[in-house]
């Protein structure tokens, strides 16, 4: 059996989110809110509904606010006592809190995502294996399954596949005349969704120049065969613009499909 708390979690956090401005002029994207908590909680429960709870959070801008959030996080998410005299805090709703291991880490303002990751190498030489996602976009995918799928293959990167929608209508036509309508079609095409499994042998080919994962990285390794897919048919989506933002607050009040984790706990 795989020991869990020997595969941490990577979240990207560090992004300016300028398609989101309406929100970050004042927080970084994960923080903004979904159903009353921050985007990036809702992806960390998820992976601690699969037992995964050790977490470093790659910082950029606006960081000093994710710090806030869970350095407060105990005593503003939860009932607590308080002895006056000697400041002694104790809470009174322990099952409800979470047991987080949570690694708050600069990695520059301008960083891209290659070089934030290069930056915290030493802190991840001693795991074989590591989680890596972006602190902007949930989904029901199974995380057991995807980590059993990467550990049956003898690849150094696993991503998962999701099909997105469309942002526009999809328009067929003949003769002048449309023939097909469809509003925001599911686009038969894979996507990365994120919630990728990273091999540590995977970072020997990171450098220190500011590279970005996505177009230095990962089709390095992909011509070499290295990178695996798993595809997830499931619900899947981000939060780049303030439409997104909206869809997720409807489907959190509606039919939140990412709502996975205990439903007796808060949230």
């Amino acid at each position: 059996m795989v020991d869990k708390n020997n595969i941490p979690v990577v979240i990207l956090c560090g992004g300016k989110g300028t398609r989101l401005r309406e929100e970050t002029e004042t927080i970084p994207k994960p923080m903004v809110l979904i159903g009353g908590k921050p985007i990036l909680w809702h992806i960390m429960k998820i992976y601690s509904h699969y037992g995964f709870n050790k977490f470093f959070l790659l910082l950029g801008y606006k960081g000093e606010k994710i710090k806030s959030y869970f350095l407060e996080y105990p005593w503003e998410n939860h009932d607590f006592n308080i002895k006056t005299k000697n400041r002694e805090i104790a809470s009174l709703s322990n099952e409800d809190i979470e047991d987080w291991e949570i690694s708050l880490l600069d990695t520059g303002l301008d960083s891209l995502t290659g070089r934030r990751l290069f930056l915290i190498k030493n802190l991840l030489k001693d795991y074989d294996n590591f989680m890596l996602t972006y602190g902007d976009g949930v989904s029901d995918v199974n995380l057991n399954e995807l980590l059993n799928f990467h550990l049956s293959r003898n690849n150094l990167i696993t991503i998962t596949g999701v099909h997105s929608k469309s942002k526009q209508g999809k328009i067929n036509h003949e003769n002048g005349l449309i023939s097909d309508f469809k509003e925001k079609p599911v686009l038969h095409d894979l996507f990365n969704g994120g919630f990728m499994v990273f091999n540590k042998e995977a970072l020997s080919y990171i450098s220190e120049e500011n590279t970005m994962l996505e177009y230095d990285l990962i089709p390095k390794l992909v011509i070499q065969r290295k990178v695996g897919l798993y595809q997830h048919n499931g619900f899947w989506q981000s939060m780049d613009t303030f439409q997104d933002k909206e869809l997720l607050e409807d489907l959190w009040k509606e039919n939140p499909y990412w709502r996975i984790w205990n439903e007796n706990c808060k949230g």
